[in-house]
C-alpha cells in the first residue's frame, strides 16, 4: 500500500527558521521541495542565502573520528551535549591532539637524523681510530665513501703503489668495499680526481662524534632508543587523549551534523518581504496522519503557518511514494525496488506479487523436506541478519512445503506420504483435440490466464486513476483486452469441457468485436476526449499499421500465454532430478546410500531454487508488471527525525 501525502507549505519570521526546525521538523518526517521551484507564482521570492557556520567545526570533528584509533567509535554510549559544549570539546580535543603531533613529527624527524648517522657510521666501525680526532687534522686530508668491488681491486693492483695515499679498509659486502684515505693537504685535489675516476662515493660524516666509530655507533644507539621512548609516549598520549574524548566527541560530532543538516534546510527555503518584516518558506510532503500531528501541533504556535495544498493540480513536484505494507510482504518491496517504485496514483503490487511470486515458486519447487528446510533457514537468516532475501527464501519454502503435501513428495521419495492432489511425473488429463496431456502443464497454463487476466484488470484501475481512458478502455489490457483475452479463455474451457454450441457462439460474438475496439483505439481515445480531430491524416498508413499491430497483440496473447508452461515443466523436472538422485543412491534396492540422498538433495535445493527463483521473477516481471505497472515513482525522502 501506499501512503496518503499531503502537500505543506510552512512559514514565518526570518529569524524563527532555526527554532520550526529543531522543534518540529526534526520530530516529523517531510520530504522538503525546493520553495523557489513550488511557488513559482509567489510575487519578490528570493533564495535563503547563508554560509553554513557548523561546517568547519563538523569538517574538524570528521577528521578527529577518522583518526580514532580502531575507526570510529560507532559503538560509544553517546551523551547529550549542547551545541557550545560540542564545539568547546572538538576544539579543545584538537588543540591538545595538534600540539601532541607537532612533538611526535619532531621526534620523528630526529630519530630519522640519528638513523642516517649511524647508517653512515656503521661501515666504519673496523676503524680503531677516534673520529673527531680524525676530523680536525690539521696537515692531513681524510675521506670516508666506498667503491664497488671490481674498482676496489683496480685501484689497490694498478693505482695504490703509484700514488701518496693511506687506505685502511673497513666493512665490505656482496658489492661495495667501504673504506677511508688520507692525503697531504697539498696533494688533496689530485688524489680527490683519481678516486673519482675510480667511481668513488663519498660519505660525509658529521663532527659531533666522540670516540672510535664503534663507540660513536653505541651512543647513536642509545639516543635512538630514548627517542623512540619518547615517541611511544607521545603515542600513548595521543591514544589515551582520543579514549578519554570517545564518548564525548561522537557526541559532539553528532550534536554538529544534525545541526550543519538541519541549517542546510535553507537551501531549499525562500524568503519574501510583508512590510518591513521578512518571511521564509518551506515546502514539503508529509504523510496524511504526520500532516494532522504536526498542524495539530502548530495550533498553539502563533509564529508559524502551515498551509494544506489538497488540489494536486496547483503543484509542481509529484507526490513521493512511501510503501507500507504488513510485516509478512515487506521484504518483497526489494522486488519491487529493483524495478522501480509506483507512481502515487499506481497500485502498490508488493502484496500481489508476494502471493504470486510464492505460490509459483512453491508449484515449481514442491518437496516437503526441501521446503521445511528453505523455511526454516531463511527465518533463521533472517533473524540473524535482516536479510530480505532470506524473508522471501523462508515465504517460499512454506509454498514449497504446501505443494510437496500436495505432490505427496519428501526430499525426494514419493512413497513416504500420499499425495493430496497428484504426483507431477506422472498425472495425465485427456483433452479433447489434443490427447493426453500432463495435469501439471494443463494447470500450470490455467493458472496463467487467470494471472493474465488479474493484471489487465489492475491496469484499467491504474489508467482509471491516471485518468487514461486508452489503456483503460480500448487497449491490449483494457476493457476490449480484457473482453477478448477472457472470452478466449472461456471459450477454451468450454470446447475442453464438450460444451461445443456455447463456445462456438462466444466465438462469434466476443471475438471480433474486442478485437475491433483494440484496432481502432485511437480514433475511440480522440472521440472520448471529445478531440476535433477524429482520424489520422494518413489513412492507409493507419490501417496497414494497426494491421500488424493487431496481429502482434494476437501473438504477444499466445506466447504470455503459453510461457506459463515452464511453471508446470519445473515442477515436472524437479521431480524427475529428484529421481536421478535416488536412482544414483540405489533408493530402488531398499538401502539408499544416504550420503549421496543427502548431497544430492543439496544439490538440487541450491542449483534449482536459484534456477527457478529466477524464473519466478522473470514471470513476474515480464508477464505481470509489463501489462499494468509502470514504476515510476520516486521514493520518498524526509528530510529526517533526529534528536538534537
Amino acid at each position: 500500500m501506499i501512503e496518503k501525502m499531503k502537500f505543506l507549505s510552512i512559514t514565518g519570521p526570518k529569524d524563527d527558521i532555526d527554532r520550526v526546525i529543531d522543534q518540529y521538523l526534526s520530530r516529523y518526517e517531510i520530504q522538503l521541495e525546493n520553495a523557489l521551484s513550488e511557488l513559482k507564482t509567489v510575487p519578490d521570492l528570493r533564495p535563503y542565502l547563508e554560509t553554513n557556520p557548523y561546517k568547519a567545526e563538523l569538517q574538524k570533528a570528521d577528521e578527529l573520528l577518522a583518526g580514532f584509533p580502531g575507526g570510529t567509535p560507532e559503538d560509544a554510549s553517546v551523551r547529550k551535549l549542547s551545541l557550545e559544549e560540542a564545539v568547546s570539546v572538538i576544539h579543545n580535543l584538537d588543540a591538545k591532539l595538534q600540539k601532541l603531533t607537532k612533538e611526535k613529527e619532531a621526534l620523528e624527524k630526529e630519530a630519522d637524523i640519528v638513523r642516517t648517522s649511524m647508517d653512515n657510521l656503521i661501515p666504519f666501525t673496523d676503524l680503531n681510530y677516534a673520529v673527531s680526532d680524525i676530523l680536525h687534522f690539521k696537515y692531513v686530508k681524510f675521506r670516508f665513501g666506498r667503491m664497488t668491488h671490481e674498482y676496489y681491486q683496480k685501484f689497490m693492483n694498478y693505482v695504490y703503489d703509484t700514488i701518496d695515499t693511506v687506505v685502511h679498509k673497513c666493512q665490505e659486502d656482496a658489492e661495495y668495499v667501504w673504506l677511508v684515505y688520507f692525503v697531504p693537504h697539498s696533494l688533496a685535489d689530485k688524489i680527490d680526481a683519481i678516486f673519482a675516476s675510480l667511481h668513488f662515493e663519498r660519505f660525509f660524516l658529521a663532527d659531533e662524534y666522540e670516540g672510535t666509530p664503534t663507540e660513536a655507533t653505541h651512543s647513536l644507539e642509545a639516543k635512538l632508543s630514548g627517542i623512540y621512548d619518547r615517541l611511544r609516549d607521545t603515542d600513548r598520549k595521543i591514544t589515551e587523549a582520543m579514549k578519554e574524548q570517545r564518548d564525548d566527541l561522537l557526541a559532539a560530532s553528532r550534536k554538529l551534523s544534525t545541526y550543519a543538516t538541519n541549517f542546510d534546510v535553507r537551501k531549499l527555503a525562500a524568503c519574501t518581504n510583508h512590510d518591513t518584516h521578512t518571511f521564509y518558506i518551506l515546502c514539503g510532503w508529509m504523510t496524511e496522519s504526520d500532516a494532522a500531528a504536526f498542524r495539530k501541533e502548530l495550533e498553539h504556535d502563533s509564529s508559524t503557518f502551515c498551509f494544506v495544498e489538497d488540489d494536486h493540480n496547483n503543484i509542481m513536484s509529484k507526490p513521493p511514494t512511501k510503501l507500507k505494507n504488513p510485516k509478512l510482504f515487506k521484504p518483497f518491496e526489494m522486488f519491487i525496488q529493483m524495478y522501480g517504485l509506483p507512481s502515487y496514483d499506481e497500485i502498490d503490487p508488493t502484496i500481489i506479487l508476494g502471493l504470486t511470486y510464492s505460490f509459483l515458486f512453491g508449484f515449481m519447487f514442491g518437496d516437503v523436506g526441501q521446503g521445511l528446510c528453505l523455511l526454516i533457514g531463511g527465518f533463521l537468516l533472517y533473524r540473524a541478519k535482516k536479510m530480505n532475501l532470506a524473508a522471501i527464501i523462508s515465504c517460499c519454502g512454506f509454498f514449497s512445503t504446501i505443494f510437496g503435501l500436495l505432490f505427496g513428495s519428501v526430499f525426494g521419495f514419493e512413497n513416504i506420504l500420499e499425495p493430496i492432489w497428484l504426483h507431477p511425473k506422472t498425472a495425465m488429463t485427456k483433452l479433447p483435440f489434443i490427447g493426453n496431456l500432463n495435469t501439471v502443464f494443463v494447470v500450470a497454463i490455467a493458472m496463467g490466464m487467470g494471472i493474465v487476466l488479474m493484471t489487465m484488470i489492475l491496469n484499467v484501475i491504474n489508467s482509471l486513476r491516471c485518468h487514461d481512458p486508452e489503456k483503460a478502455y480500448f487497449d491490449t489490457n483494457g476493457i476490449a483486452g480484457i473482453i477478448f483475452y477472457g472470452a478466449l479463455a472461456t471459450v477454451i474451457v468450454l470446447y475442453m469441457s464438450g460444451n461445443l454450441l456455447p463456445a462456438t457462439a462466444v466465438l462469434a460474438v466476443m471475438f471480433l468485436l474486442p478485437l475491433l475496439v483494440i484496432f481502432c483505439k485511437e480514433p475511440l481515445t480522440a472521440l472520448v476526449e471529445k478531440k476535433a480531430k477524429i482520424m489520422p491524416e494518413e489513412k492507409g498508413m493507419f490501417f496497414v499499421q494497426g494491421f500488424f499491430e493487431l496481429f502482434e497483440v494476437l501473438l504477444s496473447y499466445f506466447s504470455n500465454t503459453l510461457s506459463f508452461v515452464r511453471v508446470g515443466a519445473f515442477a515436472v523436472s524437479h521431480a524427475a532430478m529428484m529421481e536421478v538422485v535416488l536412482m544414483l543412491a540405489g533408493a530402488e534396492a531398499g538401502s539408499p546410500n544416504w550420503l549421496i540422498v543427502v548431497l544430492g538433495n543439496l544439490f538440487v535445493c541450491g542449483m534449482e531454487g536459484l534456477i527457478v527463483g529466477i524464473q519466478v521473477l522473470r514471470l513476474e516481471y515480464y508477464e505481470l508488471f509489463s501489462r499494468f505497472y509502470k514504476g515510476t515513482g520516486r521514493m520518498f525522502r524526509p528530510y529526517g527525525k533526529t534528536e538534537l
